[in-house]
């Protein structure tokens, strides 16, 4: 028998009273956050880690309220408030509310979609939201895919499939011999070579391609198919990228795929950022040819601006996802032999696996395809406003037209030309503003110089807070320089 005040607990917790008090206190921060009030961070870092939250374990539990008021005081207070506007970081969303609600659905109800019979409507979810997404990447019949952690499984899961696609033994036996190796650009996301170390394929035989304004140079990869080939090595995959993550540039599909096709390689494409143009009229012509790909990341945990975690891998074969995982599990699978299967657990590295798929369908169903298209677009067009300030102004200069929501600009510290201070400026630069509560913005190497970067993921950000972050960098730059030496 449960102790009486732990029933009278339970019990509790399950009314729409308890329910409340989170709903409050998530909608009091969309609120806060939406009239840009308070500092975007905190600086009480320090604070945080070494006193707010030393405490031994409890052993007996409080009132609820009591835990909700001080998840408000102690946590909320000094969290990345990414819903603030002025938060311009790095790639997580300002989630859409509708998404936020749907979190405790998926939670309330937590069925786990390892196996259509733990979760008969997640997994029918599931399955359409993945369709959806095969048909805008220009798959046919015969495509499918799986909702997964996020672009780093997504990409794993893609190169396991190639490496069983050219050496359907290395499941059972690993890999023997001179490796293969694979193929992506020099600003290529690291998943791909920590999927080469992952897999037995060896993160010395992951080759980079050099760039031509920062995406991946066509001519360049011709060279290195033909100078592996004259090794006599094999290629297991050549991954192009879309929407990099330093610049939110644009491989070139359509060359890559011909290319590829050619010479009979495996074509991964990582859209984790960028396969959301898709969604766009005015960018999607960016990923022209994608669907010539034989795998896709795509994340909608990043530009269809849901909460972590939601990413997702198709194929345009959606046996080869199953031919990745030989994996035999009699207590979970149970399909006919043959048969395609519904389970999403054989074509996954998950087996507890959330509902996340249902976010994905609630924010289409909330604002359409054309909603999320424009929220796409509203988040580049805020890249391009930054990029046509900057061209204005003697203090910043740009490093590149952003092609994306993705822009890497650098302060030009006046009175400063050698360029180790301005590597070291700009890198004190970001930290003063982020310590400011004025905004939050992200930092990079670019040709081996420091550089400050922002992306764009917040709907409720506009042209007035672009303007308002070139002025508040030049700001805390001026107190920079005016500290002693």
């Amino acid at each position: 028998m449960l102790p009486d005040d732990l029933h009278a607990a339970l019990a509790s917790d399950r009314t729409r009273d308890a329910g409340a008090l989170f709903v409050d206190l998530i909608a009091r921060y969309f609120e806060q956050t939406g009239r840009g009030e308070g500092a975007v961070s905190s600086t009480a870092g320090s604070v945080v880690r070494g006193v707010r939250f030393d405490e031994p374990m409890p052993a007996t539990g409080r009132p609820l309220a009591e835990i909700v008021a001080r998840l408000d005081r102690d946590f909320f207070s000094d969290a990345n408030r990414l819903s603030h506007p002025m938060y311009m970081g790095h790639q997580v969303a300002a989630p859409l509310p509708s998404a936020v609600w749907t979190e405790a659905v998926i939670a309330a109800l937590n069925n786990s979609l390892a196996v259509s019979e733990m979760s008969p409507t997640g997994t029918a979810v599931e399955e359409r939201v993945v369709r959806w997404m095969c048909d805008l990447a220009g798959y046919g019949a015969g495509s499918g895919g799986t909702i997964t952690s996020g672009g780093l499984e997504a990409t794993h899961t893609a190169l396991l499939a190639a490496r069983a696609a050219l050496d359907p033994e290395a499941w059972k036996r690993g890999i023997r011999g001179v490796p293969p190796v694979i193929i992506c650009g020099e600003h290529a996301h690291y998943a791909i070579a920590r999927a080469g170390g992952e897999l037995g394929i060896g993160t010395d035989n992951v080759r980079a391609v050099p760039s031509t304004n920062w995406k991946m140079d066509v001519a360049a990869l011709a060279a290195t198919l033909d100078a592996v080939k004259a090794e006599g090595r094999r290629v297991m995959a050549v991954v192009a990228t879309a929407g990099h993550t330093a610049t939110g540039s644009f491989d070139a599909l359509d060359p890559i795929a011909t290319l590829c096709e050619a010479r009979k390689l495996w074509l991964h494409v990582d859209g984790a950022h960028g396969a959301s143009a898709l969604l766009s009229a005015a960018h999607a012509h960016r990923l022209r040819g994608i669907g010539r790909a034989r795998t896709v990341t795509w994340d909608p945990h990043k530009m269809m601006l849901l909460p972590l975690a939601a990413g997702a891998l198709l194929a345009r074969d959606e046996r080869d996802l199953t031919a990745a995982f030989s994996q035999q599990a009699p207590y979970l699978f149970q399909g006919a032999e043959g048969t395609r299967s519904v389970d999403q657990g054989t074509r996954s590295f998950m087996c507890s696996r959330r509902a996340d798929a249902l976010k994905v369908w609630v924010a289409l169903q909330r604002h359409g395809a054309n909603g999320l298209g424009a929220l796409y677009d509203h988040l580049c067009s805020l890249a391009t406003a930054l990029h046509a300030m900057i061209a204005e102004r003697p203090d910043f200069a740009a490093l590149h037209v952003p092609e994306s929501n993705i822009l890497c600009f650098r302060w030009l510290a006046p009175g400063v030309d050698d360029e180790p201070t301005l590597d070291w400026l700009n890198l004190r630069l970001r930290e003063r503003y982020n310590a400011s509560g004025r905004g939050w913005i992200t930092s990079t190497v670019l040709d081996g110089h420091r550089v400050l970067r922002v992306t764009m993921m917040n709907p409720r950000t506009q042209a007035s807070h672009v303007a308002a972050l070139l002025d508040g960098l030049a700001a805390e730059g001026a107190g920079l320089l005016s500290e002693p030496a």
